[in-house]
């Protein structure tokens, strides 16, 4: 499952016993070395959707250690701004696009997606394999915070796909895990918040619209499940 370099069990278990910002934080030197960095694939096919417009101003959200931050970069004229909450991943994030590809500035800043006070400062804002790190009480909250950031007729755009079938074993496997991480947060503290089959379609394109956007949702072939969904700030 992990690359050699990567994290050991033992340090997963360290991690997992964290809270999220501590977990990351710790796995932050290996985590390019995981199945959790966002796969270049779908990266590709994110920038493949993005390259036909023009933004002067983008912000990538739970940036992690900027891979969607480096897509980003050359397709962005002015700047590229990427936040986490934790310090540990922005450093990485910071060494390893010292030397990307592309003309925009790179700023870096720590903090919480959910207390964001950015006004209508982009023109683009992406999130790339962190909503599952958002509680589903707090998901309107994220999405206000994002429209605030957005310039009118800016754009947020996230990967997802729609529930599974019930027979299927992604199904039992991912509510596996859900249930598992909340017996987890009811017995240790403080709680590691990380959830699957979170923004899911068709839902998701409802809240999306209660809270201020126009939403299309594209399907790239090499994506196969997975769809891109592009949600327009309207007003």
């Amino acid at each position: 499952m992990f690359h050699p370099e990567g994290p050991t069990f033992f340090e997963q278990v360290r991690q997992c016993l964290s809270s999220t910002r501590k977990g990351y934080d710790l796995l932050a030197p290996k985590f390019e070395f995981t199945p959790y960095r966002t796969p270049d694939e779908m990266l590709q096919a994110v920038s493949a959707i993005l390259e036909t417009d023009s933004f002067e101003t983008a912000l990538d959200v739970c940036c992690g250690t900027g891979a969607g931050m480096r897509m980003l970069r050359p397709l962005v004229g002015r700047k590229v701004v990427g936040i986490d909450f934790s310090k540990e991943m922005l450093h990485e994030a910071q060494r390893l696009l010292a030397y990307s590809e592309g003309g925009a500035e790179l700023e870096f800043v720590h903090g919480d997606v959910l207390e964001m006070s950015f006004d209508e400062a982009f023109d683009l804002a992406t999130c790339f394999g962190a909503l599952g790190h958002i509680y589903g009480k707090d998901t309107d909250l994220f999405l206000q915070k994002i429209h605030h950031a957005l310039r009118p007729g800016g754009k947020f755009v996230f990967i997802t796909t729609s529930s599974p079938p019930v027979c299927s074993r992604t199904f039992w496997l991912s509510h596996g895990f859900n249930l598992a991480m909340k017996i987890r947060n009811l017995v240790v503290r403080p709680p590691f918040i990380m959830y699957y089959l979170t923004f899911l379609l068709p839902e998701i394109r409802q809240t999306l619209e209660r809270n201020g956007f126009r939403v299309e949702v594209e399907s790239p072939e090499e994506l196969g499940l997975y769809q891109v969904v592009v949600a327009t700030k309207v007003g």
